[in-house]
């Protein structure tokens, strides 16, 4: 069985090209699944004994122990990657997975922030910038690339300098999948990166630099927590803004385009969605905002 989950395991990284936070959910699901079968038939129990019986049954004691419906529906696609994956392979004659009914996950609606919350945030970090300090300074380029362009917080530190291009205003993104997109931002932030690079990212530079675009305080490339960390610290500057990390800064962007007239289409290129599904959930983000301000003006609401 190890042997079988360390294939697996370069299929889905070399392969399918998946994040290795995604590779590491899916051996993380896949290997409960086979201590579950293991436990529960005879001592010998093989991959090639993987049955639709044993795929319930392994879903259901997930359910009695208390597992949401999101975290059953990412258990259930993991074991039909798993089960496609060994037929394929020739692992298993037939694919048990193809019979495996996944519970409907429900979406809930991200909390953005509205667009004069955004604005005093950039605000935050710009006066913390003021002063010149180089931390201060990526810290603002950071917000403010997160926010123009609304992409993943492993994307913003996975830029080097030469992903962006200044005279055409847009950066190239490794996004998931492998898949690149050429994202466009603003001339705020496009000031923002410039003076970090100028000004900020040469005091921080070392051995371990590189040409990553942001760093961290000894030099090396800057990671997704610090970045996260320094959403959050922006962000809860503005008095009653939801506390909020990269994501949000990337559903209030969807959002914002959204308001402003951008279509879906266009949203989800800019994102990078792989299917324009996942993009339609800010619509009804949308929604909800104009029936709130509805609510709360309207005199026969």
């Amino acid at each position: 069985m190890a042997a079988v989950v360390d294939d697996f395991e370069r299929h889905l990284a070399l392969e399918r090209a998946l994040s290795p936070h995604t590779v590491r959910a899916y051996l993380g699901d896949v290997v409960a699944l086979l201590v579950h079968l293991a436990a529960g038939t005879a001592a010998d129990a093989t991959v090639e004994s993987i049955d639709l019986a044993g795929l319930r049954s392994w879903l259901g004691a997930q359910h009695a122990a208390g597992a949401e419906r999101t975290t059953l529906a990412r258990r259930t696609a993991a074991a039909r990657t798993f089960t496609a994956w060994a037929t394929r392979t020739g692992i298993l004659t037939e694919d048990p997975g193809l019979r495996l009914v996944a519970p409907k996950a429900h979406r809930t609606l991200p909390a953005v922030l509205r667009a004069d919350q955004a604005e005093a945030a950039m605000s935050a970090a710009e006066l913390g910038a003021r002063e010149g300090d180089p931390v201060a300074l990526r810290d603002q380029a950071v917000v403010e690339l997160l926010y123009a362009t609304g992409v993943r917080v492993a994307e913003l530190c996975g830029l080097d300098l030469d992903d962006v291009d200044y005279s055409q205003r847009v950066i190239r993104v490794l996004g998931k999948g492998s898949r690149e997109r050429v994202v466009p931002f603003g001339v705020p932030a496009e000031r923002a990166v410039r003076r970090w690079v100028e000004q900020g990212r040469t005091t921080l530079v070392g051995d371990r630099s590189h040409r990553a675009l942001f760093l961290g305080a000894r030099g090396g490339r800057l990671d997704t927590r610090t970045a996260r960390r320094v959403v959050h610290d922006v962000v809860g500057a503005v008095p009653g803004a939801v506390d909020t990390g990269p994501h949000g800064l990337r559903h209030s962007a969807a959002t914002h385009l959204l308001e402003g007239g951008a279509d879906l289409r266009t949203v989800q290129e800019l994102l990078g969605h792989a299917t324009l599904a996942t993009t339609q959930l800010y619509t009804h983000v949308t929604v909800e905002r104009l029936k709130a301000i509805h609510d709360r003006t309207h005199p026969r609401s």
